[in-house]
């Protein structure tokens, strides 16, 4: 009896798994197959592209889309604004996410709820896009980088996860051993608090990060000067926009393979955009894993 319950149970096991491998496995080839199909896209010729020819790896090699991508001035000052967008948006994000934080996990902070109340306040309640619009405006922030840097600098759901996790692994009685060592406020924050929060530090740092990156709606509202433009306004322009008026400067064999250019273009561009973040996050995915779990979890 106890034999044929342990294999009845042993059977579902299996079967839970093999559910399990299946559906992880039909997850994973949704996702990678259209990745897939960009990169072969962005190596394959044009004509086998637009004609459908290329499903899973490249046709007719070429470099011709990324050779196009790192000669044009345009695409290289749109990536390099938005590496600036990145690191400067993400180092002020972090600075001011922490220096909120910290107090508001300090149990002998006075206020603090008060002030968690406000905060709190504002994932719900907010201005509305216009009136943002009219207070960069005013503050002279408009068309300027730091339109897309100062009025994000902190997320509120980020401090939330921030305080919770140093609420978790860094108790108040390591604060009072260290004021004992005649440790300050200040130096403890610097040389304790931060080393122990490298976890939630690669988390944020992550996802502010990527939305610096992935930023696009803001410079289509706050920017109007091209020198700004990151390098998502670069790729609508190419998706969107290059695909008219060619007939209009030139002839139509000329118009033909100005077209088909763009659709390699477009590509290549993608897998350019998306590649530094690709490359980081195996970095920091172990602090990824740890940070969310004790960062939102626990508490």
């Amino acid at each position: 009896m106890a034999n044929s319950k342990i294999s009845i149970k042993k059977r579902s096991d299996l079967i839970f798994d093999i559910m399990n491998t299946t559906i992880l496995t039909i997850g994973f080839l949704l996702v990678f197959y259209p990745l897939l199909y960009v990169v072969s896209c962005s190596f394959s010729d044009t004509k086998n592209v637009v004609s459908g020819r290329v499903w899973l790896f490249p046709m007719g090699f070429t470099l011709e889309g990324y050779t196009t991508v790192f000669e044009s001035k345009y695409i290289w000052t749109g990536y390099l604004n938005t590496i600036f967008y990145t690191i400067t948006g993400t180092s002020i994000n972090l600075f001011m996410t922490l220096i909120a934080a910290y107090p508001l996990a300090r149990k002998n902070f006075f206020g603090k709820n008060l002030i968690m109340f406000f905060f709190v306040f504002t994932m719900f309640f907010n201005g509305g896009m216009i009136p943002t619009f009219l207070l960069v405006k005013d503050l002279g922030l408009y068309n300027t980088r730091w339109a897309l840097i100062l009025p994000g600098a902190m997320a509120v759901w980020f401090v939330i996860i921030a305080k919770t996790y140093i609420q978790t692994n860094i108790h108040d009685s390591l604060l009072e051993s260290a004021k004992l060592d005649g440790c300050d406020d200040f130096r403890f924050f610097v040389k304790i608090v931060l080393p122990l929060c490298k976890p939630i530090l690669a988390v944020l740092a992550l996802y502010y990060g990527v939305g610096h990156w992935n930023e696009f709606f803001s410079a289509l509202i706050y920017l109007r000067s091209s020198e700004l433009y990151p390098l998502q306004i670069i790729l609508r322009d190419i998706l969107v926009l290059n695909q008219f008026d060619y007939t209009m400067t030139m002839n139509v064999e000329e118009a033909v393979q100005k077209e088909l250019l763009a659709e390699l273009l477009k590509y290549s561009l993608i897998v350019v955009s998306t590649l530094p973040v690709v490359i980081v996050y195996p970095f920091v995915q172990k602090y990824f894993v740890k940070g969310v779990m004790i960062g939102a979890i626990k508490g």
